[in-house]
């Protein structure tokens, strides 16, 4: 269905509140006990979310600025003029601002994002600052089955934009999964340019997910503060303490939420019990060699066309072909 705010219009097929109880209590009677990072992104951990990107440990988001600035011109001219773009989980659309600007005469563009109100002010600054471009938002968990808009202009080709590092989100096989389900959203002739966060020192990854201003443990406790707002749960934040970690020998960070005392939890109608030291998993984030990244997306049916990266080799914005 469609919510109006203010003058847009935001296809919404967000997750329930029913939805999210029975995710959280799925998660938590696992071994490892786990969490769905998507549900980071209420209005509160978006802003966090956004502080985070500013940080100087974080250097994903400016880094891939940084590049969308820099070669934004020759990624422009390789995904063509009159494209629709469609951006996957692009937030505050800061870094879709920077490519839009590089874009030749794009007709429309369609960010879908889990975080309604997050996208609702963004699509008023775009529909502001890009006044010839047809803005269509879609509140969803894109990686459940989502519908797109009607629209109302013809595009030469339809390009899929997935930012950011969250692909890394994923398990390697769901990753492969999710490639393929954007070979299809992109259809014949599209194109899908997604951001990597490329495998690198274990020093620079594990500071950049253990900021010494202490947002990000602010953004992972904030998703007990979530289930306790809207779920009537009783974590008792003081009891909780943020740790990321790299784990090299399978390429990824592990964010974890860790119980400082033996305690008990209520949800809902389910109590769970934990122990001193025990870990609630909230998040994983794989970082990929180019060539296993090409690798991954050449079983989707993705065609490497070529990668843009900073000096440092730290980020990379892949173009695929379908």
């Amino acid at each position: 269905m469609n919510q109006h705010a203010g003058q847009i219009a935001v296809l919404d097929f967000a997750p329930a509140d029913e939805e999210f109880c029975e995710q959280v209590i799925h998660g938590l009677s696992q071994q490892p006990r786990t969490l769905p990072c998507k549900f980071f992104y209420d209005e509160t951990g978006s802003a966090l979310f956004s502080k985070i990107c500013e940080l100087p440990e974080y250097y994903i988001t400016r880094t891939e600025m940084r590049i969308l600035r820099e070669c934004g011109r020759e990624i422009g001219d390789a995904l063509g003029r009159g494209i629709e773009l469609i951006g996957l989980g692009t937030g505050a659309g800061t870094k879709t601002q920077i490519l839009l600007q590089h874009l030749d005469a794009p007709v429309v563009y369609v960010p879908v994002d889990i975080s309604r109100e997050q996208l609702t002010q963004s699509s008023i600054v775009f529909r502001k600052r890009f006044p010839g471009l047809e803005v269509l938002p879609v509140c969803a968990d894109y990686l459940q089955p989502f519908d797109l808009p009607r629209r109302n202009r013809k595009p030469t080709r339809t390009v899929v934009y997935f930012p950011g590092s969250t692909i890394g989100n994923l398990e390697p096989d769901d990753a492969a999964d999710f490639l393929f389900k954007i070979a299809g959203i992109a259809g014949p002739n599209g194109r899908a340019l997604i951001g990597v966060d490329l495998k690198k020192s274990k020093i620079i990854l594990e500071r950049a997910y253990n900021d010494s201003a202490g947002v990000t443990s602010d953004f992972n406790l904030n998703l007990l503060a979530r289930i306790n707002r809207e779920l009537g749960a009783d974590f008792y934040l003081r009891q909780w303490c943020h740790r990321a970690i790299y784990n090299e020998k399978i390429g990824r960070i592990e964010m974890h939420l860790i119980s400082k005392v033996p305690q008990t939890v209520t949800i809902a109608d389910a109590a769970f019990k934990f122990a001193a030291g025990e870990h609630i998993v909230t998040e994983f984030s794989y970082k990929y060699s180019p060539a296993e990244m090409i690798a991954m997306a050449a079983t989707a049916g993705l065609g490497f066309e070529k990668i843009w990266t900073d000096e440092q080799k730290l980020f990379g914005l892949f173009l695929f072909t379908v």
